[in-house]
């Protein structure tokens, strides 16, 4: 698939009109208020996963409505400091998985909470454990990317962001852990929620976005019917009158508002091919970064233009270790 978005200089210095809601952060102040009212920490259980050299617990906190979320923890066994930690996001469709899937950022000294998608886990991987309670009857489709699309209350991603925020609040509260300390990663729909992290926690100390889904929506529906855009834009094509209340929805759940709302040093990957999450959503939201907060955090951009939703891959990985040694550091522990 040849390159599809803009040009790569108009991708460089593209900064879209938004049409944000009125109520945008009233919204969200009101969901993050109501899902504090819980204690974050359900259960944390130590786990053998046959690994000597991680030590792993399966957590149990709560989420959006205090309903219950399962995550990994795992830090490198025997590292008697508290560590920075590193709360990772799965992309669409994935669950947690198995605790030895990623080892990344254990292996790179830091302590790494993995979060179960609720309601999600079945498109590939090995799965998830979180179901969805809130999911309802709430008109749309059946993928999650079209869940609840009539209504912000309603939405899917309105429950698995709260999450996400509820996941950095409950690895502050664990363990050998540095809760001054703490980055948010993610790739694709893991991305967009590493993001809307970013707008929402004003403390986080870092944030590593790659592809990230949710993104410049109305122009990435234009673009591509890739899923999972393509679950909104056929729900649209059936529900024909449907379209105004699905884009007051979506421009709730909109990465570049949250990206405009950031304080956290960002780093970001986009592959200019991608015609899952189309570049120019990434670009969007890299260029209007921390535009609102009054913060100057530092900031890139790497762009691989061969390369398509994989983006960067394990070469990406690999600078994004770079980035985060400088960044964040792991203090050296005792031998």
């Amino acid at each position: 698939m040849p390159a599809f978005d803009l040009p790569p200089t108009e991708l460089e210095r593209y900064r879209p009109e938004l049409e944000e809601p009125a109520d945008f952060d009233a919204f969200w102040r009101e969901t993050l208020k109501e899902a504090a009212q819980h204690d974050p920490l359900v259960s944390v259980r130590p786990v053998d996963s046959g690994l000597r050299l991680t030590e792993t617990w399966d957590v149990t906190f709560r989420g959006f409505a205090g309903d219950p979320v399962r995550a990994w923890f795992s830090r490198p066994a025997g590292a008697p400091k508290p560590l920075p930690a590193v709360v990772e996001y799965a992309g669409y469709g994935r669950g947690r998985g198995l605790p030895h899937e990623r080892l990344t950022w254990v292996n790179a000294g830091y302590a790494h909470l993995l979060m179960d998608n609720r309601g999600q886990g079945d498109l590939y991987g090995c799965g998830g454990d979180t179901p969805d309670p809130q999911a309802g009857t709430a008109p749309g489709g059946p993928g999650a990317a079209a869940r609840g699309l009539l209504s912000p209350y309603d939405h899917h991603h309105r429950r698995l962001i709260t999450d996400a925020v509820r996941a950095v609040t409950t690895v502050r509260a664990l363990p050998g852990v540095d809760g001054a300390r703490v980055a948010a990663v993610g790739n694709s729909q893991g991305g967009g929620l590493a993001l809307a992290v970013a707008g929402l926690v004003p403390d986080l100390a870092a944030v590593l976005v790659t592809a990230p889904f949710l993104c410049g929506i109305r122009r990435a529906l234009d673009l591509t019917d890739a899923s999972p855009y393509g679950e909104i834009t056929a729900y649209l094509a059936v529900h024909r009158g449907a379209a105004a209340a699905a884009y007051r929805t979506l421009a709730h759940l909109e990465g570049v508002s949250f990206a405009r709302r950031a304080h956290a040093p960002a780093h970001f990957g986009v592959g200019l091919r991608d015609t899952v999450c189309p570049p120019s959503g990434a670009y969007a939201a890299f260029n209007r970064y921390a535009e609102l907060s009054g913060a100057d955090p530092r900031r890139e951009i790497l762009a691989y233009p061969h390369n398509g939703h994989e983006g960067g891959d394990a070469v990406h990985v690999r600078r994004q270790l770079d980035w985060m040694r400088e960044v964040l550091p792991v203090p050296p522990q005792p031998t």
